[in-house]
């Protein structure tokens, strides 16, 4: 398509000299034989007289410049499409990347700088630096062609002006390239900023209401927001700004080569040819050698982002597709002298733990904060990669190989439900198409989680209420009780709640806790406790500190044997 496009604007300039030869000089059309010998053809078309002739030959010129046009068109909508297509490619590779990542890795990530990159600085890189590099071939072709037809007329002439021309346009880029590169890091910098206080300040806006801080969060998005539109206007700026210099130096050029020509011919009529053919080139090259410049500028401005995207897209590897070896628990869970230790922490935040949680049975995990229960429990779940030691699952070792079909049997419960701006359906049956999801599942999973009578007496479109983002028009218990009916929708063996009453009051906790006490003994329950009121109904307690396992059994016989059990329980 380049090439035709490229092929088809050479041969519209250069018919530009036999059209305009004829128009000045009807003679031509006896003395020239190529001339000559198509004006002897057409007559078998109707074409009898010159005047006849010299239109067909118009005519012929016009539509030639039209087939250029439509074939420039096509191109430019090809290119256009293309990019925006890779725009598209990018961010869905990126974002599986990004969630196809161990959970260990996402702690050390910023999800504002996640969504960035997704979201804005893909479409920076296809604007910037994927649709000027097929800008460059395809003026580049453009150029080629025509600077090619002009050495055939004239080598000399030729070769000077492009050289003038080249050489302006290269000293100009040298001299901003360094600028430009600059400009584009704080760019990428101050989109970073831009996208990590809008974050904060809705992820907090409730206590940002609170506190007055409507105004502290415009200054600090103010900013990076005007510095970011700052080197957009540079760059786009450093693009435009030769054009207008150059400009007038091409038009100075063009009259010493009318000048010239004029000087070495006969006269006016002889001349006119050449004159319109380099008017015309001129009026051709001038913008391609302007778009060149400007897509060499976009380029570079575009490189530390272009770099960055590059990083996160092909430095980024995937977790290998899941052997589905994990069958639903029907014996127990085992830790065997785990110890693991975050990235960049100090020293371990477990060391040689070894418990067994049997099947049915439900469990509570309990300790000081920083003791260890999270990072427990987040093994369980296959979050983490163990230092040393085993995850076992009926005898089974549990690894990045076979975790996805291990956690497929759990159902999880955090402390803080994340409850998407959709109805009480979908946020039970969450991240299942609505055409797919089971009404019976979703009211089943509500009954045991005690909420049914809640939805379908209390709400205005009883499942279908929509709740609000985070869900802001539920209490915190329902909250709470939407979270374990999603965590018991697709009926899972175990049960991991993650100090998913903590921050309830005493009668919403003990109302969860009804719904818990449900399933003990037809599910594997494990609680991380805040409170030990809701571990004391526990077949078994286990307790942490520091890391170990100090202390197991169950409620009474932790009260006889451990110290610190003993001062937890008389604290609370």
């Amino acid at each position: 398509m380049v090439t035709v496009m490229a092929l088809l604007d050479t041969l519209g300039v250069a018919s530009i000299v036999p059209f305009i030869g004829v128009l000045s000089n009807p003679d031509l059309i006896e003395t020239n034989p190529v001339l000559l010998r198509l004006y002897t053809s057409s007559a078998d078309f109707g074409i009898l007289t010159p005047q006849q002739f010299i239109l067909a030959v118009g005519l012929g010129v016009f539509a030639l410049y039209m087939t250029s046009l439509c074939v420039k068109a096509v191109t430019t909508y090809t290119i256009l499409r293309f990019g925006l297509m890779q725009e598209f490619s990018i961010s869905r590779r990126l974002i599986e990347r990004y969630l196809r990542q161990p959970y260990t890795w996402y702690l050390q990530r910023n999800s504002a700088g996640l969504s960035k990159t997704i979201l804005s600085e893909v479409k920076h890189v296809t604007k910037q630096a994927i649709i000027p590099t097929l800008t460059l071939f395809s003026q580049g072709a453009v150029i080629l062609a025509l600077v090619l037809l002009l050495v055939l007329i004239n080598p000399v002439l030729a070769l000077t002006v492009g050289l003038v021309l080249g050489i302006a346009y290269g000293l100009v880029f040298l001299a901003c390239r360094r600028y430009l590169a600059v400009i584009g890091r704080e760019l990428m910098a101050a989109n970073q900023r831009r996208f990590t206080v809008v974050n904060e300040a809705f992820s907090g806006i409730k206590e940002n209401k609170v506190m007055a801080l409507e105004d502290a969060y415009i200054h600090r998005f103010s900013k990076p927001a005007r510095l970011y539109s700052k080197h957009l206007a540079a760059a786009e700026i450093i693009g435009q700004l030769p054009r207008y210099a150059l400009e007038a130096i091409a038009f100075g050029g063009l009259l010493l080569i009318m000048l010239t020509v004029l000087a070495r011919s006969d006269g006016f009529s002889d001349a006119l040819p050449l004159v319109a053919l380099y008017a015309f080139a001129g009026y051709r090259l001038m913008p391609a050698i302007q778009k060149i410049f400007g897509a060499a500028v976009k380029l570079r401005f575009a490189g530390p982002t272009l770099e960055a995207v590059h990083q996160d897209l092909l430095g980024l590897k995937t977790t290998k597709p899941d052997d589905g070896s994990v069958t639903p628990l029907t014996q127990s869970i085992e830790l065997n002298n785990v110890s693991f230790q975050y990235p960049d922490a100090k020293k371990p935040t477990l060391k040689d733990v070894s418990l067994t949680i049997a099947h049915r049975t439900t469990v509570g995990f309990v300790g000081a904060t920083g003791s260890g229960k999270t990072t427990i429990v987040d093994i369980i779940l296959g979050l983490h990669a163990i230092d040393s030691g085993t995850l076992k699952i009926d005898g089974k070792c549990i690894d990045a190989g076979n975790a996805r079909s291990w956690q497929s049997t759990i159902g999880y419960v955090p402390q803080d439900i994340y409850l998407a701006d959709a109805s009480i359906a979908s946020n039970i049956a969450f991240g299942v198409e609505e055409r797919d999801m089971d009404r019976e599942k979703i009211e089943q999973a509500a009954k045991i989680a005690n909420m049914y009578d809640f939805i379908f007496n209390e709400l205005p479109d009883q499942f279908e209420t929509q709740i609000g983002e985070r869900g802001v028009r539920l209490s915190g218990g329902q909250r709470q009780r939407v979270g374990i009916a999603r965590a018991l929708y697709n009926n899972p063996d175990v049960i991991i709640l993650d100090e998913a009453t903590s921050a309830l009051d005493n009668l919403t906790e003990l109302a969860v806790m009804e719904a818990v006490k449900r399933l003990k003994g037809e599910k594997t329950v494990i609680i991380i406790a805040h409170r030990l009121s809701t571990i004391k109904s526990c077949d078994r307690i286990f307790l942490l500190e520091k890391g170990e396992v100090t202390g197991q059994g169950t409620f009474s016989e932790l009260i006889e044997t451990n110290e610190v059990f003993r001062a937890m329980a008389a604290d609370h």
